[in-house]
């Protein structure tokens, strides 16, 4: 089951990478992102956007790491530890993302987050 939970959230990741590409590019969605006070994102967010993708990238090779399926960056117990920080994360983000002033934001991503939270807490018990 791990295997599953890991694949799934890369996918989950790999899809909020495209969006945050989407976003850098000039997508007007950003009400789905960052407190949804903008439409477009300014300059300044959508260089958060690509840090974000670059965070994905790494919680998504820990997820399968964990689970086993790529070889560990530093060390399994490094592993094993950060994948407990990642489940900590998302759940922060499931509260951040639920408080969120923006509607569409609330609504969308703290159910993203709240799937995330639970495939890496799986995982992490795993």
């Amino acid at each position: 089951m791990e295997q599953l939970y890991a694949i799934l959230a890369c996918i989950i990741l790999g899809l909020l990478a495209i969006f945050q590409l989407a976003l850098v590019a000039g997508a007007p969605i950003g009400r789905f992102a960052w407190g949804g006070q903008h439409e477009v994102l300014p300059r300044k967010l959508r260089i958060g956007s690509i840090v974000s993708i670059l965070l994905y990238v790494l919680f998504g090779y820990t997820a399968l790491a964990k689970a086993g399926l790529v070889p560990a960056l530093i060390s399994q117990p490094f592993t094993d530890v950060f994948m407990w920080v990642l489940t900590a994360y998302f759940t922060l983000g499931v509260g951040m993302n639920a408080i969120s002033r923006s509607k569409p934001e609330r609504l969308v991503m703290t159910p993203v987050a709240l799937v995330l939270a639970v495939l890496f807490l799986l995982l992490s018990l795993g």
